[in-house]
């Protein structure tokens, strides 16, 4: 038992000092990246740092993998050279038995991944994008779904725009059972829209059979009611961007993720990929271990034998293509041509079974 502590002590270490290391290397490349996207926009230091810190989450929940396959290495190697390993062994502790604390390890951090860094992520995704939006154009731009049909709001300088529709093609991108209010600089309503269709044109919406009721007056909307054939309202929306705010499951926690799914379906809109991501990240701890795993199979040797820089060559190339292997598995899985369960699962575990024979025969022969 004190043994498993001192290992676990030792991965837990190594984790958090390479974290360390790539979240500074990941915000400074980001502040770089920031000022150069603002360069020609009135916004200061202190914002760009803010849109910095915004999104280092995400990028080191992207990078969870990587971190722990270089623990693993940064672990047994050390292990190897002072040789602990060989101790280890000689006191009739197997290798593989070496291995639980760091995988223990492995699975706390997919846990608190999946139940704590997942909700911050989707909620530091959803501020970045929205502070984006407010710097880059003066307004902010925010996409939602519900039961009710899709919602959005969009605006500038001179007011905001709520936007209702009942749906949504994105083949054409085209709302349909349109509804807008639009509000003035001051907060007043100002007019309210209704078409039986909107498609997103060129930096503005054309809408089809349009009704207008002007807010702003004291007479009746309905007598000042205006009926018209076409109306373009300008917007700074693309389809890119509605395509990704409506399919980017990655901005929506995993707690909301169930209620997303029922909301797209009684919407008509697909749920496939939301169905992956959720499986995808359920899976994530069996994914950490099996980069644990990966790590330890190449390089639970004893320096003496040589050809300790193959290894670790060979053990994060095996990680890197374990990572495509899963996202190609995924991308398999929200097109429908595997079911969704075997493209979440099937990845980790395969490698996990694949690690655990490579271990046993370097251990057994």
């Amino acid at each position: 038992m004190i043994l498993d502590r001192y290992f676990a002590r030792r991965f837990a270490q190594s984790f958090l000092l390479i974290g360390a290391v790539f979240l500074t290397l990941i915000m400074l490349i980001d502040m770089i990246e920031q000022i150069r996207r603002f360069e020609d926009h009135d916004v200061s230091f202190g914002q760009l740092f803010q849109l910095m810190l915004l999104g280092a989450p995400g990028a080191i929940s992207k990078i969870l993998p990587l971190l722990m396959i270089l623990s693993t290495i940064v672990l047994f190697i050390g292990l190897a050279r002072s040789s602990e390993l060989v101790v280890t062994r000689a006191t009739g502790r197997s290798g593989i038995r070496a291995l639980a604390a760091p995988l223990a390890v492995a699975m706390v951090i997919g846990i608190f991944a999946v139940t704590t860094l997942n909700p911050i992520v989707a909620a530091t995704s959803n501020r970045y994008q929205q502070l984006y939006d407010s710097y880059r154009t003066g307004g902010t731009t925010t996409l939602s779904l519900s039961g009710e049909g899709l919602w959005l709001r969009q605006g500038d300088a001179k007011g905001q725009s709520v936007i209702h529709a009942t749906g949504y093609s994105s083949e054409t991108s085209t709302m349909f059972g349109v509804t807008i209010l639009t509000y003035g600089a001051e907060g007043s309503p100002v007019e309210r829209i209704y078409a039986t269709s909107a498609q997103l044109q060129d930096e503005y919406w054309l809408l089809q059979q349009v009704k207008t009721w002007p807010l702003d007056g004291s007479q009746n909307p309905e007598t000042a009611a205006e009926t018209l054939k076409q109306l373009r309202i300008p917007t700074t929306l693309t389809s890119e961007r509605i395509r990704e705010s409506l399919g980017r499951s990655s901005s929506i926690s995993i707690y909301d993720l169930p209620e997303r799914i029922r909301d797209l379906a009684q919407s008509g809109f697909a749920t496939k990929q939301y169905e992956v991501w959720f499986q995808v990240e359920l899976a994530r701890p069996l994914f950490l271990m099996a980069m644990v795993l990966v790590g330890a199979a190449f390089t639970m040797r004893h320096t003496r034998f040589g050809g300790t820089g193959v290894s670790v060559l060979t053990a994060v190339l095996l990680g890197f293509a374990l990572y495509f292997v899963r996202n190609f598995a995924q991308i398999l899985g929200e097109n429908g041509q595997i079911p969704v369960a075997l493209a979440a699962w099937a990845p980790p575990l395969a490698a996990i079974l694949l690690t655990i024979g490579l271990l046993l025969h370097a251990e057994d022969g």
